[in-house]
């Protein structure tokens, strides 16, 4: 993938882009992140779907590793797709939505389905609104207007979700806590 640092105007984020460039294939949440509304939510839906789908096959030690590899992955692919966009934290950008769901879902252990729609609720809260912790990580890792999108902007892609995700485990511990 090579990226022109002479042109920096955005770019819009398809599935023309997407098929020819791997990084946004897996940034984009293999395509939920193209939804022209609520790409973040569709992102974790996604998420949702997905680890009902792989949770009966993959141990404890194996969503660890999906999620320790998923992130180092995802820290590249952000950070390349972002460049690619042009855009320091693109909303088709998804994959920081997937992998911080999946560790809520994960640490959450076997539970309801109410209890996920809860989690999912909470989750999508935090990550929209970004209250306290995660407005402050989320300005982590801004680039200033103009400057190019490095490294440390595709990990502040990934770490306002994790903040995010550790805010929904955080609100749950303590609703199961007094419940």
């Amino acid at each position: 993938m090579s990226v022109d640092i002479s042109d920096t105007s955005p770019r819009r984020a398809t599935w023309a882009l997407m098929s020819r460039e791997p990084a946004c294939w897996i940034a984009f949440g293999f395509g939920s992140g193209l939804s022209p509304r609520a790409p973040g939510t569709v992102g974790t839906l996604w998420a949702w779907l997905s680890f009902a789908l792989l949770a009966p096959w993959l141990s404890d030690a194996a969503w660890a590793a999906v999620i320790l590899l998923g992130s180092l992955i995802g820290w590249w692919a952000c950070t390349r797709a972002a460049q690619t966009l042009r855009v320091a934290d693109p909303g088709a950008v998804v994959w920081d939505e997937v992998l911080a769901f999946w560790l809520v879902l994960w640490l959450m252990g076997p539970s309801s389905g109410l209890a996920q729609l809860v989690a999912f609720g909470l989750f999508r809260l935090f990550d929209a609104a970004k209250p306290g912790p995660v407005g402050w990580a989320d300005r982590c890792f801004k680039a200033a207007q103009g400057a190019p999108i490095g490294w440390a902007q595709g990990f502040g892609i990934l770490w306002d979700d994790f903040v995010a995700a550790g805010c929904t485990l955080g609100t749950l511990a303590l609703w199961r806590a007094f419940a």
